[in-house]
């Protein structure tokens, strides 16, 4: 499925791209390079802006591109400052972004060090038991342009209180994962586009090594994304250290079981020479016992991978519940004295519903026919 906007977004284009579309148009060429100056270091929201281009250039832009084809329409702020913007795209679906702040020492939390987690689906088809993000079901892929708009969209509200990095043209963030909704190698094709030009000179110029992409366990597009001659780290959502448990809450290993899924992660990480991360979200009497924890170790210490533990955020309506804080301890502790790099991640959005999916299926609940597609700007 897949929804076919009235104007294309412009930050679904390259400078290749842009410049055929002009030269058919009767335009230069060179214009396009023009365009792109002001479309990542200086977040233009509409062509009007681009004062060194001729008028009637600034009219065709107006006329075949869309700007702003995810508009932010609410924000949420979290006691440990993680914020939740709620993005609304041109057909009314609703998609979220996550701005994660970690602290550092000396400077103030403006100043913090951003990690910024992207959606890549409306809605998800994989059916992981504990996520919110599938509890709808999959509705479509975004497109390159509404995958890349997230972050111009973030870019724009942190340059209000990062001046500097504004006047420079640079990312207003400082990390990337791709954990947000849906099931980003499901998308690949988009997901890759919109990351080539979050990495391209021309685009953000923001390092590859600094973009994660995680998957729940798609084996032929882990292989495939080992293919790449790319940079960017990868992080498998495994959740379950064996079959069984895996199988309890994570539908696909059913059909990319572990014998499967870890080594087709041996080949990505012997490819790119790249640590891997596991992250493994920790649900009470699921997979928070010594036995998980021995046996995620195995699997750790076979991909020298790095544990990502991450205590489960209630979502409402379904059964599932976090451990207490002595068996998360006892849980890392174990992996930590067999030899395994792990990071108990504390209370991050807890407060704010920050467990993909969470935001935006309350909000369907009360927008209902208020959530109608927006006029085209």
């Amino acid at each position: 499925m897949a929804f076919k906007p009235e104007k294309p977004s412009i930050h679904g284009e390259t400078p290749d791209s842009l410049g055929a579309r002009l030269a058919e148009a009767g335009h230069p060429r060179y214009r396009a390079g023009q365009v792109f100056a002001w479309l990542y270091p200086k977040r233009a929201e509409n062509a009007e802006v681009m004062t060194n281009l001729p008028a009637d250039l600034r009219s065709w832009l107006t006329d075949n591109y869309d700007f702003n084809c995810a508009e932010v329409l609410g924000k949420k702020t979290a006691s440990d400052v993680t914020q939740k913007l709620l993005q609304r795209l041109r057909d009314g679906s609703l998609i979220e972004t996550v701005i994660i702040r970690a602290p550092m020492e000396g400077v103030g939390q403006d100043k913090s060090r951003r990690t910024i987690c992207i959606s890549t689906q409306v809605g998800c088809a994989y059916g992981c038991k504990f996520c919110a993000s599938g509890l709808e079901g999959w509705k479509r892929d975004l497109s390159v342009g509404e995958i890349v708009s997230q972050l111009v969209q973030v870019c724009r509200i942190e340059d209000q209180t990062d001046p500097i990095r504004a006047a420079e043209g640079l990312a207003s963030f400082d990390n990337i994962v791709v954990m947000g909704m849906g099931e980003p190698l499901a998308n690949y094709d988009n997901l890759l586009a919109a990351l080539k030009a979050v990495n391209a000179p021309w685009g953000f110029g923001f390092g590859a090594r600094r973009i994660t992409i995680s998957t729940s366990g798609v084996v032929p597009k882990i292989l495939k994304l080992a293919e790449e001659d790319l940079g960017f780290r990868l992080a498998i959502s495994l959740h379950g250290a064996t079959n069984e448990v895996r199988e309890q809450i994570m539908p696909v290993n059913r059909k990319y079981p572990l014998e499967q899924l870890i080594p087709a992660a041996k080949v990505f990480a012997r490819t790119h020479g790249r640590m891997l991360t596991l992250e493994f979200i920790l649900i009470a009497d699921i997979n928070d016992s010594l036995d998980q924890a021995r046996k995620l170790a195995v699997i750790a210490r076979d991909l020298h991978a790095h544990v990502n533990l991450i205590p489960y955020n209630t979502v409402q309506g379904l059964p599932w519940v976090r451990p207490s804080i002595t068996r998360q301890d006892r849980f890392v502790k174990e992996l930590r004295a067999l030899g395994v790099t792990a990071t108990l991640r504390r209370e991050k959005g807890h407060d704010i519903d920050a467990a993909c999916g969470q935001l935006r299926l309350q909000k369907e609940k009360t927008l209902g026919a208020d959530s109608s597609p927006p006029a085209a700007a």
